[in-house]
């Protein structure tokens, strides 16, 4: 007597078990990739918590933390410190053997980075140039023809980690940095959908960074938003252009106060232009520097709602003429 056939196998390797860890909106879309990826059981995310917001001082999560509900991911924490021991039990508990980090802004303890497949970082420029913290405004202050998102094994240091994957956008020279980081982060969701099954199938080499050509930007500053008109008007547009939403680009006017600009553009230079002076431009106003005028497109002085420099020069007497500090 013969007996039937076995039961039939699957020949699909099980989903292996991964974690998320980011805060802000750039790794939202990254976060549904993963979420989605037929390779991967997301079981955790990792993400800053609640904090005052507005001027309301209203609680706020994150977008990674409402996006991980939208999802249905079963475990969200939201510990203060993720290098406390507490909070790294919390994540090896998840068992996952991968993590994957989009713009989460704490340092990921080694304990973590340990894991069979590793811990993959989603980082909005071409590494080495510009690690560290700022590295959307980074590239619009030092006029970059070209930026991108590199997918990288994370080791102990600072965005050292091998190359996993790279993928470049042009630039036009006019992006903002919230424009910018909308682009790259549906950049960097597509690079990780492309390659994350590749990286757990162990067919992606990861290879080491140069060194020639790396930089390092830092977090940013209230005080790094003060325009400084002995600078050029092409590196203040670029200021005013990279330091959306924060720290904003502002001067001091006297009889003013703190005059935030939020929009400008490049003009050229005219007669009797005296390089950190407001001068009258056409019916608005422009800051006058050493090469050209910054012309004020939309400002606001502190605590009042935006409007443009032509209506701020027709409700504010004595500004034409004014130095600026």
């Amino acid at each position: 007597m013969t007996s039937g056939p076995g039961p039939r196998r699957d020949p699909r390797p099980r989903p292996i078990r991964a974690v998320f860890l980011g805060s802000g909106g750039f790794g939202v879309a990254s976060l549904s990739r993963l979420a989605a990826a037929p390779e991967v059981e997301l079981v955790g995310v990792v993400t800053a918590p609640a904090r005052p917001a507005g001027r309301s001082q209203t609680l706020t999560r994150t977008p990674i933390h409402d996006a991980a509900e939208a999802v249905g991911v079963p475990a969200i924490l939201t510990p203060a410190r993720l290098r406390s021991a507490d909070s790294v039990a919390d994540v090896l508990a998840l068992e996952p053997a991968l993590l994957v980090l989009a713009d989460y802004g704490q340092i990921v303890p080694a304990a973590l980075l340990g894991l069979p497949h590793g811990a993959l970082n989603l980082h909005p420029s071409l590494l080495p140039r510009h690690r560290g913290a700022t590295p959307i405004p980074a590239a619009i202050l030092a006029g970059d023809a070209e930026t991108g998102v590199t997918l990288m094994r994370m080791d102990a240091g600072l965005d050292t980690g091998p190359i996993v994957a790279q993928v470049r956008l042009p630039l036009t020279g006019t992006e903002t940095s919230p424009e910018l980081e909308d682009r790259l982060a549906g950049l960097a969701a597509a690079l990780l959908g492309d390659h994350v099954g590749a990286w757990i199938r162990g067919e992606l080499p990861a290879t080491s960074q140069r060194e020639d050509g790396a930089s390092l930007t830092r977090p940013l500053r209230r005080e790094d938003g003060r325009l400084d008109a002995s600078r050029s008007a092409t590196a203040l547009d670029r200021q005013v252009r990279a330091y959306l939403p924060w720290p904003g680009s502002f001067v001091e006017v006297d009889g003013v106060g703190r005059l935030i600009v939020d929009d400008a553009t490049i003009g050229p230079a005219e007669p009797g232009d005296v390089a950190g002076r407001l001068v009258a431009d056409s019916d608005g106003l422009a800051l006058a520097t050493p090469d050209g005028r910054l012309r004020l497109g939309r400002v606001r002085v502190a605590g009042r709602k935006p409007m443009s420099s032509a209506d701020l020069r027709r409700g504010t007497s004595g500004l034409v003429g004014s130095v600026v500090r």
